[in-house]
């Protein structure tokens, strides 16, 4: 049974994008840093998933290295080597230049970066020796804003990330990309998180020949899609 991880299984875009692949019959297994957030995520997910598809929940923080390992272990005894890898994950503030102190800065750093980097480099091998799989990141704020110093640094370093994965990973079959997100998220508006999810879904399913590595839903986007 084909399986996804999405890591970052909060009520918005990381449950949005379980629900998207639930729907197709692949078994899913989240991750969040707290019980009941997961939980939570795992009932909606349940709820929408077709037959025979199976909901995993499971706790770490994407900046604890040790937890976030354990729990692709976890996910990997449930699902096998996953076909999809979803990070979600992120430090979301406003703070402007000079406000936070250096912890602050290294806090979010290592949740909006450092966390993808664990995650992909702990599957992505399993995923080569199998023949291929997708890695998927929640990007955003593709210009950067003074209000979002970290959060701005943050994707900036995404970005990069993902040109770096997909030179280490993207010769051997696996799809590195990142949805990029520009605006705030929130249901029934141009960034309904189901909308947004469909991104996912499609970066996923694309042939080789065809990869896109980021796709960006802004307004316009969105409005592109309706008229066709």
């Amino acid at each position: 049974m084909p399986g996804v991880v999405v890591i970052g299984a909060g009520p918005g875009i990381g449950s949005a994008v379980a629900r998207r692949f639930a729907r197709e019959g692949m078994t899913i297994a989240l991750i969040a840093r707290t019980v009941k957030t997961v939980e939570t995520a795992a009932e909606t997910v349940a709820e929408a998933a077709a037959p025979g598809a199976r909901v995993v929940a499971l706790t770490a923080d994407s900046a604890d290295e040790k937890a976030l390992r354990a729990a692709l272990d976890s996910a990997a005894e449930e699902l096998g080597t996953p076909d999809v890898i979803v990070y979600n994950a992120a430090i979301i503030q406003p703070d402007v230049p000079g406000e936070l102190p250096v912890t602050a800065h290294m806090d979010a750093w290592a949740v909006n970066v450092v966390g993808a980097i664990t995650a992909a480099s702990h599957v992505a091998p399993s995923m080569v020796e199998r023949g291929g799989g997708s890695i998927i990141i929640t990007g955003g704020m593709p210009e950067p804003k003074r209000e979002y110093v970290s959060l701005s640094l943050g994707k900036a370093g995404v970005r990069t990330l993902v040109e770096l994965l997909d030179q280490t990973y993207g010769g051997d079959g696996v799809h590195v990309a990142s949805v990029t997100v520009d605006g705030p998220v929130a249901p029934g508006t141009d960034f309904d998180p189901d909308d947004i999810a469909e991104h996912y879904w499609r970066l996923h399913m694309q042939p080789r020949e065809q990869w896109e590595h980021e796709i960006l839903h802004s307004v316009r986007t969105t409005e592109a899609v309706r008229m066709q």
